[in-house]
């Protein structure tokens, strides 16, 4: 069967356009933009409710560029016009190894009443409605719901503290909050009703909530559901993602409803051969922009796999019986997730058929070149895909191509559309040589904006600070001399945490608030030996160890827990008052003090001296 990217291209060859091998129709795709975008657009069918003048017209900047100026566009009528009585839309397992299949009927159903009720309570278009939720079929129909008409969605799953959930609702002011007051995780049950309580007193700008846990049930209505949807221009927003927090409050990341269903289309189609029927599943909560890329499976037609609960509870098996049961085609985790189960194989996993399994994809952090090659033992006829993009952009810069040859510990290619470069601090063009990966040419899935941000200032700074009027995305990365991409991790000092990005100012938050701590810092080390989180304390008074990961845990998340804890003398600073945490994990990493960090450059240089024989 042909890959879609061969369909694709075959479209274009019957347009008048061919392409002697992949990187001279990538290249096409990032010099004839406005063809490439409307070569999607044409591809898949995608339908505008309101014609575009224009497809692309360059601006000043990445920010002033204009895409489909004049088109309306709704996202959840493409989800929904994929709706068949052949196939389920949703294939779900919670941890009480409840499964259930609901179809595309009962999913239309259950958004049309939470439209009305959303109507009720006078929530309308361009309105932010928030979620702290899990990962349920009942979220997937409110998100569609709030879509429908025209509001802006933005959720955390329950497992965020409640200083960082008000962090982030706050700063976009909400007029409606779903949530789930209780749920399963790890073996335990778990009550959410305290948190909510104070998110309801505190978010003022909320006009209703409403518990998701009394609208669990799914049933197959005995008619065909129709929804009203509102379509939207191009550039409105579909959902408000948010930063890890790493420097400061988290950056409300506003994404753009045209460029999101594009990009989805392209990404999960072209480059992971995701088609119709095909059933998709990617680990995620509700609070990683993995939930909602998974989410767009829906608009190709795919049946989007859910599983609620902790991935190695009560062992590390569990997802895999969840592939076997749902016939799962396309398997997606975090990299950390692959690493484990390379390293203890689940029972499920030896000596089975998975020919029904297409790909493995992996994100989240850089996959090892040695876990890739043990996942090849495990699963020889899958195609292990890596990809890495980000929140930033909801979807990936470099990825998986169907047609091409795998090389273990490298990602196969620069997507179609996203022009990607490796440069050095001097901005010049690098190859096989580390450097940071750069976009020279916008792409729809950019932020239209940050919410909080009218002047651009945080936009500017978080995108554009290092090379002008270029897109430095924060990764450190290599081009190979075959065209892949090795990742080695952030350039910046986010925090990854079993494949998902956390932030270490929301770490500092909750320990340096405590009365004992003068100040904190935070290190992440990973490389194939090691994977901990190691926290430097400085201290006014005593304290253990144990009531800092307990006080971590309850006001951040599982995930931001340290592995270990130091007591130092003094946290290094910067003259210009920023903790040194890069240099500070490279020579954690083995690297010579001298050759990362000028003393000089050092508010307090006396402060470095603990880590010069400092051994973990």
């Amino acid at each position: 069967m042909q890959s879609v990217l061969s369909q694709y291209t075959a479209y274009l060859q019957s347009k008048g356009f061919s392409f002697i091998d992949y990187q001279s129709l990538h290249h096409w795709s990032i010099t004839e933009i406005d063809l490439f975008w409307e070569s999607i657009v044409d591809f898949f069918q995608i339908t505008f409710d309101k014609a575009y003048i224009s497809t692309f017209r360059r601006g000043s900047n990445f920010r002033n560029t204009q895409w489909f100026n004049g088109g309306q566009i709704s996202y959840a009528h493409h989800v929904f016009r994929s709706a068949n009585d052949q196939s389920p839309a949703i294939k779900y397992q919670d941890e009480n190894d409840h499964y259930q299949e609901i179809s595309w009927n009962a999913l239309a159903q259950k958004t049309l009443i939470f439209q009305k009720i959303l109507i009720q309570n006078n929530v309308s278009f361009g309105d932010r409605v928030v979620a702290y939720c899990c990962n349920t079929p009942e979220t997937v129909a409110a998100f569609l719901a709030v879509n429908s008409i025209g509001a802006i969605w933005s959720s955390c799953s329950p497992e965020f503290g409640y200083e960082a959930i008000l962090d982030r609702f706050d700063t976009i002011n909400p007029t409606f909050l779903f949530y789930h007051a209780h749920y399963n995780y790890n073996g335990k049950a778990i009550k959410a009703n305290q948190t909510v309580e104070k998110l309801k007193n505190n978010l003022l700008s909320l006009k209703g909530i409403l518990n998701l846990n009394d609208y669990q049930e799914f049933k197959d209505p005995l008619q065909e559901v129709k929804i009203n949807y509102k379509p939207v221009p191009f550039d409105h927003p579909i959902w408000i993602l948010f930063s890890s927090g790493t420097t400061g409050r988290p950056k409300a990341i506003t994404h753009r409803t045209g460029g999101i269903i594009l990009e989805h289309f392209k990404a999960l189609a072209i480059h992971q051969d995701v088609r119709e029927k095909e059933n998709y599943f990617w680990y995620s909560t509700t609070g990683w922009m993995m939930w909602n890329y998974a989410l767009s499976s829906l608009l190709l037609g795919g049946i989007l796999c859910i599983y609620n609960g902790s991935p190695t509870y009560p062992d590390n098996g569990v997802l895999w019986r969840f592939a076997e049961k749902a016939k799962i085609n396309h398997f997606g985790h975090g990299a950390v997730y692959f690493d484990g189960i390379t390293n203890q194989t689940p029972k499920e996993l030896r000596n089975k058929d998975w020919s029904s399994l297409k790909t493995i994809g992996s994100t989240g952090s850089p996959l090892y070149k040695k876990t890739h090659e043990q996942l090849n033992k495990i699963f020889p006829l899958q195609k292990i895909l890596s990809v890495s993009g980000g929140t930033d952009v909801c979807t990936a810069f470099i990825g998986g191509n169907p047609n091409l040859p795998i090389v273990p510990g490298e990602i196969q290619c620069k997507m179609l559309g996203v022009a990607v470069e490796v440069w050095g601090d001097d901005g010049k063009k690098l190859l096989n040589t580390m450097g940071e990966l750069v976009v020279t040419q916008p792409l729809p899935s950019m932020p239209v904006y940050l919410w909080d941000d009218p002047d651009f200032k945080k936009y500017k700074q978080s995108y554009f600070s290092k090379y002008g009027n270029v897109w430095n995305h924060g990764d450190w990365v290599t081009e190979t001399l075959n065209s892949g991409i090795i990742v080695h991790g952030r350039s910046d000092a986010t925090l990854n945490r079993f494949g998902v990005r956390i932030g270490s100012s929301e770490i500092y938050k909750a320990v340096n608030a405590m009365t004992e701590v003068i100040d904190s810092l935070i290190i992440h080390i990973k490389d194939e030996n090691t994977d901990e989180l190691i926290l430097f304390i400085q201290v006014e008074k005593n304290i253990t160890p144990e009531k800092i990961k307990l006080l971590i845990k309850e006001q951040c998340s599982p995930r931001h827990v340290p592995d270990k804890v130091y007591e130092i003398p003094e946290i290094p600073y910067t003259i210009s008052g920023k903790k040194i945490e890069v240099p500070i994990k490279r020579i954690l990493m083995g690297a010579d003090i001298d050759q990362v960090i000028i003393r000089d450059s050092l508010r307090n240089p006396s402060a470095i001296d603990y880590f010069e024989n400092f051994t973990l």
